[in-house]
């Protein structure tokens, strides 16, 4: 059977979820598992808003139950680029806005669209590993940037411009940051913005996340970068409009006119294949950003409540050491002070105390040693797991 698999799929990875059919196994048996690994809201105590309810229930009955076309309706790539306008300060034009099946498709589209066997994309370290996971798949190498643990996991902008001499193609930012909770500052983006177009790379701006800010302010990347600068931006409504399942994300692309045109038009070529993100959904969207975002005031509440307790809860936590508070975002990165690797760790810490976290070496090399946590659990759930882990360090000698 082995000789029926591609090489290729041996060689992706996705840390978030590798060891959830372990924790489905463990819950088969009858054991309680508690989840601080994934970033979705819902499968905590978290609700989609009832007006997003309602208009997917409205756009169902009303029959938009058809193929959408391939970059998204209409409406809602103007709802998208007026959102962006008046969150974000960015001039986007809805002709070069593609909607996708979250930011996943996103990113999978710019690969297909962008790299060759042998290109070299600049990540930063830590990353999303689903940008590592995908480089394989189209034969390109990732190389890294720094993200500095001891200020704050901010980039190191030298070495965004060592990489982009070294021959990077692409140059992906995230921020806010998953997984560090991380929030990079205006002239900090400007300083990787200029050195992109100064170099001629492709910018990818991950700004899922731009809404959940507690402490400082978002900068949208493409707002402040250089007129000459190839820039896509990425965004979605599953963190926060509360919708992860439904699956529906957008890339914008600003830029030189001809060079938007070639990569629109490449990126079409690659949704035009997959057919549509889910039509109803988009309508129900198109409608809600009509309105505005009333949810998300007691959204930034709560999880800035919870922000609070989860680094209260690891600072009393042997075994757990966090340099760099989250300021955004819903995840912290703590740094592990037991003798055990952080994978070996995360497979312990689910098999003898049933807690499930994402180990660090999973996110890229400045990850190792370190854990994902996630702060969307209610106050008890982490009070307990913490209890756990604490168990399962003390046991290892923190």
């Amino acid at each position: 059977m082995s000789s029926l698999l591609s090489d290729r799929i041996g060689m992706v990875q996705y840390a978030i979820r590798k060891y959830a059919p372990l924790a489905r196994r463990l819950e088969e048996e009858g054991e309680e598992v508690l989840y601080l690994n994934i970033g979705d809201p819902i499968k905590y105590d978290f609700e989609t808003p009832s007006f997003l309810v309602e208009e997917a229930c409205r756009a169902l009955r009303g029959n938009h139950n058809y193929y959408a076309p391939s970059p998204g309706l209409m409406e809602l790539r103007r709802a998208i680029a007026e959102k962006e306008r008046s969150w974000n300060g960015n001039s986007v034009d809805p002709h070069r806005v593609v909607v996708t099946q979250g930011v996943s498709e996103a990113i999978n589209l710019l690969y297909m669209s962008v790299l060759n066997p042998g290109d070299r994309v600049l990540l930063p370290d830590p990353t999303y590993p689903l940008y590592l996971a995908l480089a394989p798949i189209y034969g390109a190498r990732p190389i890294f940037y720094r993200m500095r643990e001891e200020d704050g996991w901010l980039p190191d902008p030298d070495e965004v411009r060592q990489g982009l001499e070294a021959g990077a193609k692409m140059v992906v930012v995230n921020n806010p940051n998953n997984p560090t909770g991380a929030l990079y500052p205006a002239s900090l983006l400007r300083e990787i913005a200029d050195a992109a177009a100064e170099h001629g790379a492709l910018l990818v701006s991950d700004e899922i996340y731009d809404a959940l800010v507690y402490e400082g302010e978002f900068r949208s990347l493409p707002s402040i970068a250089p007129s000459d600068a190839l820039v896509v931006g990425l965004n979605g409504f599953s963190k926060t409009y509360l919708v992860p399942g439904w699956r529906i994300g957008y890339m914008y692309i600003n830029g030189p006119d001809e060079d938007v045109e070639a990569l629109y038009g490449a990126v079409l070529r690659g949704a035009q294949a997959r057919l549509s993100a889910p039509a109803p959904l988009q309508a129900a969207l198109a409608a809600a950003l009509r309105r505005p975002p009333s949810h998300l005031e007691e959204l930034k509440r709560r999880l800035d409540e919870r922000r609070r307790y989860l680094i209260e809860k690891i600072e009393e936590t042997p075994g757990l050491e966090l340099a760099a508070p989250p300021r955004a975002a819903f995840y912290a990165l703590p740094k592990l002070t037991v003798p055990l690797g952080d994978e070996e760790f995360t497979r312990r810490l689910l098999l003898e105390e049933k807690v499930l976290v994402a180990h660090g070496s999973g996110f890229g090399p400045a990850g190792r040693g370190h854990i994902r946590l996630v702060f969307l659990p209610p106050p008890e759930v982490m009070d307990e797991a913490f209890k756990r882990i604490g168990r399962l360090a003390a046991r290892l000698g923190a």
